[in-house]
C-alpha cells in the first residue's frame, strides 16, 4: 500500500482559461468544513511535522512547488507537489511534512473538520507510541 495517494484533478477550460473544481465526496473523498492556504514560506523552512488523529485532508499545489513527506510510522514515501490538477491525500495518522517551498508556492488544503488543536500529534516520538500500540 502506497501513502502517497495522488488525485487526478479535472482541468476544464476553453480561450478564457482554466477551471479545477474541488467537490466534497466526488474528487475529494470527504466532506471539506475548513479550507486554508500556505504562502510565502521562507526559503530554508519546513512546515508540518504532526499527523492528526481524525482528521484527514487533501493539500493542492496551486503555485509552484514544495516536497511532501509522508510517514505512517513503518514506510516514509516522499513526492514533489507541482501540479494544480493533482490532489494528494493526507489521511488520519500519517505524519507530514513539507519541505523546500519555490518562492511562488501556494499550498491549498482541504480538511474534513474544523481545527481541533487536541487532533493534533506534534510529538514524533509520541506518534510512533501511538502507532505501534494501535
Amino acid at each position: 500500500m502506497s501513502l502517497v495517494d495522488l488525485v487526478d484533478l479535472q482541468v476544464l477550460g476553453d480561450n478564457r482559461g482554466q477551471l479545477v473544481v474541488l467537490e466534497a465526496q466526488k474528487n475529494v473523498p470527504f466532506d471539506i468544513k475548513r479550507v486554508y492556504f500556505l504562502m510565502g514560506t521562507q526559503p530554508g523552512v519546513s512546515r508540518g511535522f504532526h499527523a492528526h488523529r481524525t482528521l484527514k485532508q487533501a493539500a493542492i499545489c496551486v503555485s509552484g512547488q514544495c516536497l511532501m513527506l509522508m510517514n505512517d510510522g513503518v514506510n516514509r514515501e516522499q513526492v514533489i507537489l507541482n501540479s494544480s490538477s493533482k490532489a494528494i491525500l493526507i489521511d488520519s495518522m500519517i505524519w507530514h511534512e513539507m519541505h523546500d517551498f519555490s518562492p511562488d508556492c501556494v499550498l491549498l488544503v482541504l480538511a474534513s473538520d474544523f481545527y481541533d488543536e487536541q487532533d493534533y500529534i506534534r510529538d514524533y516520538s509520541k506518534f510512533l507510541e501511538l502507532v505501534n500500540n494501535a
